[in-house]
């Protein structure tokens, strides 16, 4: 009976060299070799000990390899010198150090017959060097001529990671020091003669709205990265909509135009995140205030049908054709590169974490209309918002009574024939800047 090797944690038996050509040569079909090859990934094969018997192009020409025969029989940590692989009694995944690495956990249960998804840090010694490396691996059992092997593939993913550590530190040490500017403003804004508190209440202001573009850029980051918690609670939607009305009624795009909130007699109670709600609709009124002319004017009202609440913010212009098939994207902007994300950050946080639904009107006799609608309760687990939303991205409904509310009908405002209800398909994660973005009142304005 052959004796078991010394092991911390994992099993620390090999495969005989003629196993190991024997294994590699299953692997030699061009169509499979081609498949491999295709995907992104480092991917390796190994067999049930763990060691390779397959590498794609990816790793060959990171290695800068012509083949991969002098790696076959590794396995994955003693391919990428990682420490523990030096100091196991039986190489990689024989340490006490790799009772906690994720490789060795994924590759573990992929034997046992489960596909495991797993993050991995290796630290790689290169003579007086340490490098660190942060990996997410995918372990996948398959079998092949009755054996069992394990589709390894790699992703490096140290750049994410240090990254979202940065920006962590960023957002911190920045939030600081703005919060502090912002209170030494408002201190002195209560004690300064009058003949300065025009310039005091100038730095107050600009202090605040410092504070308040980075609290929603942190905000935008946490929802691309499905980290931002949500705090549902009864809201009345009229209250909350006059609330964000009074706010930007002082804001420096509301200068020489007028924002009126016209009346509501429906219960718009809900059940939903009052903040959430807040800074998306602050940010659509930001958006038609600036796409506004001096003298003109920006209506918002608040409606129910059923179970939903639908909260509508107008504005004299037309969105062109072109710019309307590309709303809602992550990256389109009509004001250059770098810019694009503030409907962008409307959608995402209003369906990804609000659960409702987002759209725009817009007609060439002049006028455009967004819509935010919501159910009463999205979080109850039963609630949608289906009614008077469009069927698919780029859906136009031509004579709907229903489309337009009361309050629109009043001012003769009603759809026009060519008017489309659009919502352009759903919004997607990835890096983001900062909320209130003008990308949507260029649009509007045509430019």
């Amino acid at each position: 009976m052959t004796p078991t090797l010394p092991t911390f944690h994992a099993p620390a038996e090999r495969s005989p060299d003629a196993d190991l050509l024997r294994q590699a040569g299953l692997f030699r079909d061009p169509t499979l070799i081609s498949l491999l090859d295709s995907v992104t990934d480092i991917v390796l094969i190994l067999n049930r000990h763990r060691q390779i018997v397959f590498v794609n192009r990816n790793l060959l020409e990171l290695l800068s390899l012509s083949d991969g025969a002098n790696l076959l029989g590794l396995r994955p940590g003693e391919l990428f010198h990682c420490e523990n692989a030096c100091e196991g009694p039986g190489g990689c995944g024989t340490a006490d150090g790799c009772r906690e690495c994720g490789a060795v956990k994924a590759v573990l249960c992929a034997l046992g017959n489960e596909r495991r998804v797993e993050e991995c840090r290796i630290t790689q010694r290169k003579g007086d060097d340490v490098l660190a490396y942060d990996l997410k691996v995918c372990a996948t059992p398959f079998d092949r001529d009755g054996e069992r092997f394990i589709i390894f593939a790699i992703n490096d993913i140290s750049h994410e990671k240090r990254r979202r550590a940065l920006e962590r530190i960023f957002f911190h040490d920045i939030l600081n020091t703005a919060g502090g500017l912002r209170n030494l403003a408002q201190m002195i804004l209560e004690e300064v003669p009058l003949d300065l508190r025009g310039d005091t209440m100038l730095l107050h202001r600009f202090s605040n709205a410092l504070v308040e573009e980075i609290v929603t850029q942190k905000l935008l980051l946490a929802a691309e990265t499905d980290e931002l918690p949500v705090d549902p609670h009864p809201v009345d939607g009229v209250e909350l909509l006059r609330d964000v009305a009074n706010l930007y009624a002082g804001h420096e795009a509301a200068r020489g135009r007028a924002l009126t909130v016209l009346s509501c007699v429906a219960d718009t109670a809900m059940v939903t995140d009052s903040t959430l709600l807040g800074r998306v609709l602050g940010n659509l009124v930001k958006n038609a205030l600036e796409a506004t002319p001096e003298q003109g004017e920006v209506v918002l009202g608040c409606d129910c049908d059923g179970e939903c609440v639908t909260f509508r913010v107008r504005n004299p212009g037309y969105i062109r054709p072109d710019v309307q098939r590309q709303m809602f994207q992550r990256s389109f902007s009509t004001k250059g590169t770098g810019r694009g994300l503030g409907t962008y950050s409307i959608r995402l946080l209003t369906q990804n974490y609000l659960k409702g639904r987002v759209g725009f009107e817009t007609s060439p006799s002049g006028w455009t209309e967004f819509r935010v609608c919501l159910p009463r309760d999205a979080f109850s687990g039963t609630a949608t918002c289906e009614s008077g939303m469009p069927d698919a991205p780029g859906d136009i409904r031509h004579d709907l009574p229903g489309l337009a509310p009361t309050w629109a009908r009043e001012q003769e405002q009603i759809p026009g024939e060519d008017s489309p209800w659009n919502d352009n398909g759903c919004a997607r994660g990835g890096d983001a800047t900062a909320w209130g973005s003008d990308d949507t009142a260029a649009a509007r304005s045509g430019r």
